[in-house]
């Protein structure tokens, strides 16, 4: 290592540890000089000595860096109890993060510079993150942890254990794909779930709309057409909510079509970007219009839309979708999986969308495919349109209704002239 490349980790090792005691200095600002531990200086001399620790290292023995560190733990950790004990404090993080910076401050010069960096900068969000992640913590709750504990099983254990390979006779059920595809559509949907509980009180409608439509745009749905009832005043800017997230739907179903199959995305983005440009354009002109002026907004909460038995379910449509599809394109052609595909999308329309996906260019054409995956998100359009008609009265469902046919019509026109 040359004397410039040197230069340039020493001033590594002092950037991180100045980013880090900024943190901790500005955490422990109202404290008198010489009643804390450590602050901008010592953590910025921290770095300092794991990187001089480390230089001296390469001119000596592996030991001495070992050496360095512990006596520096054992110092560090002494001064850091004396502090704790007069204060009646029982935080070990300026300890964790002392010897953290020392060991970056050490790898720094020793390691990859990028990955000294990137971890300097994480150490320090997750410590100025401190207020954020507890009050999240406070408001979690045992449903959502397990719901994240049985994500990351079926992630992490059940998947590397299903056979990658199809098992039916008819080349279309691959249980290893299926089970990925239910992941892949769970851990989406409670991603929007969790965004919804983040910012639903606080961001309006538009926003909570947005995030509930990538959970669950059916409960989104069913949540704002019930409070399209209960507040009758708000139910323009509620209806608009719900086109918003019918616009996110849309979207979804475009991302996970051409995610799967690459030669999907022009034939549905043309029909896709339309029908999802009508109901934000509507869904705007609403907010606008009716959203000004409202010092409140009815908040959206949603239930957590992820459970094991949920994901089960939608594997098994998956499957079953996947079968039919492969069955009737070979026994009755593309005129059966338009009618599969209106069944479908009456309940869901990621499993048809999945399945049709995967079977493009396999069993059935891409054109036939790129019309059935249509055909589903139009009468899921048109089931949510009614669903708000029935739950939330004649305003906000005509609203919706209105908006729908509207973007039906415009898909519909895309696709016969791009599709």
């Amino acid at each position: 290592m040359d004397d410039t490349s040197l230069f340039f980790r020493l001033a590594v090792a002092l950037a991180i540890g100045l980013l880090v005691g900024l943190e901790r200095g500005w955490q422990q600002r109202d404290e008198a000089e010489g009643e804390r531990t450590a602050g901008l200086r010592t953590y910025t001399l921290v770095a300092l000595l794991g990187a001089l620790s480390a230089v001296l290292t390469s001119h000596t023995d592996a030991a001495f860096l070992a050496l360095s560190f512990l006596g520096f733990s054992l110092a560090f950790t002494a001064f850091s109890w004396l502090e704790a004990k007069a204060e009646g404090n029982f935080s070990v993080t300026g300890v964790v993060a002392g010897l953290i910076t020392f060991a970056l401050g050490a790898y720094a010069v020793l390691g990859e510079l990028q990955v000294a960096i990137a971890a300097g900068v994480v150490v320090t969000l997750i410590l100025a993150l401190k207020r954020p992640l507890h009050q999240w913590l406070r408001r979690l709750t045992w449903l959502e942890i397990r719901s994240a504990l049985i994500l990351l099983a079926m992630t992490f254990l059940a998947l590397p254990l299903l056979p990658d390979r199809t098992v039916d006779p008819w080349d279309s059920v691959n249980p290893s794909e299926i089970w990925l595809l239910a992941i892949i559509i769970a851990a989406v949907s409670f991603a929007g779930y969790i965004a919804v509980k983040i910012m639903g009180s606080q961001a309006g409608v538009a926003l909570a709309a947005l995030a509930g439509g990538l959970a669950s745009s059916t409960a989104t749905t069913l949540t704002l057409a019930r409070m399209a009832r209960e507040h009758p005043d708000a139910s323009p800017l509620l209806a608009g909510g719900i086109l918003l997230s019918g616009s996110v739907m849309v979207a979804r179903v475009l991302v996970v079509a051409s995610a799967l199959n690459r030669e999907l995305l022009l034939p549905l983005a043309w029909p896709l970007g339309a029908a999802g440009l009508v109901m934000i354009a509507t869904a705007g002109l609403l907010f606008f219009t009716h959203g000004r002026g409202r010092s409140e907004h009815p908040q959206l909460s949603m239930k957590s839309p992820f459970e094991l038995g949920t994901a089960l379910k939608l594997a098994g449509l998956i499957t079953v979708i996947s079968l039919l599809a492969k069955v009737i394109s070979t026994s009755v052609g593309n005129a059966g999986i338009t009618v599969l595909a209106i069944l479908s999308g009456i309940a869901d329309v990621d499993a048809i969308t999945l399945s049709l996906a995967r079977l493009a260019n396999n069993g059935i054409g891409l054109a036939t495919a790129a019309l059935g995956i249509g055909i589903a998100a139009a009468v899921n359009t048109v089931v949510k349109a009614g669903m708000t008609v029935s739950l939330g009265g004649m305003k906000a469902g005509w609203i919706v209704s209105a908006a729908s046919a509207a973007a039906i019509a415009a898909g519909g026109t895309a696709f016969a002239f791009f599709g």
